[in-house]
């Protein structure tokens, strides 16, 4: 049987993951017909997308996947 290994870069990432939720105030939940915060997010052209550059626009789905690219 092979033992998956964590390479100090993945635990690095974890524990930085850990620390900024830890350490963030705890924010209010949304509820339905809320309107969401503005938020800004890189692409992956790196420049910055934010929420304000398609409010009237286009319908925005953001949608995290957990470990993406991490080799996990």
């Amino acid at each position: 049987m092979r033992r998956s290994r964590c390479t100090p870069g993945v635990i690095a990432m974890l524990l930085s993951a850990a620390l900024l939720l830890l350490s963030s105030t705890p924010a209010k939940a949304l509820q339905a017909g809320d309107k969401a915060p503005d938020f800004s997010l890189p692409a992956t052209t790196a420049e910055k997308i934010s929420l304000a550059d398609f409010v009237g626009k286009k319908p925005v789905v953001v949608f995290f996947y957990l470990f993406a690219f991490s080799g996990l």
